[in-house]
């Protein structure tokens, strides 16, 4: 079993910047892709940003430019650097690990962004 721990979610005026982080704990064994998602009331979950565990990152055209997937394999750790943030990244954000043998989810972390 797998336990993710998010942090790092609040409130920011626009512009503002947010570090998000999600680590993981328990029976790992390994870990390959670790990805943010975030999921508005009502609406699919969508993907925001996903990291091999090579490294090589790929992210949703919206956030293009002004986020930042990183991660640090002795830690098992996740991070979002989140830039240049707007009114429309409001939503709560969400961690995903893909361990050897399963994925897990975060609990959430949710992001406000107003002035």
């Amino acid at each position: 079993q797998v336990q993710l721990v998010e942090s790092g979610g609040g409130l920011v005026q626009p512009g503002g910047s947010l570090r998000l982080s999600c680590a993981a704990s328990g029976s790992i064994v390994s870990i390959n892709d670790m990805a943010w998602y975030r999921q508005a009331p009502g609406k699919e979950r969508e993907l925001v940003a996903v990291i091999t565990s090579g490294g090589r990152a790929n992210y949703a055209d919206s956030v293009k430019g002004r986020f930042t997937i990183s991660r640090d394999n002795a830690k098992n750790t996740v991070y979002l650097q989140m830039n240049s943030l707007k009114s429309e990244d409001t939503t709560v954000y969400y961690c995903n690990v893909d361990e050897f043998r399963r994925n897990y989810w975060g609990k959430g972390t949710l992001v406000t962004v107003s002035s």
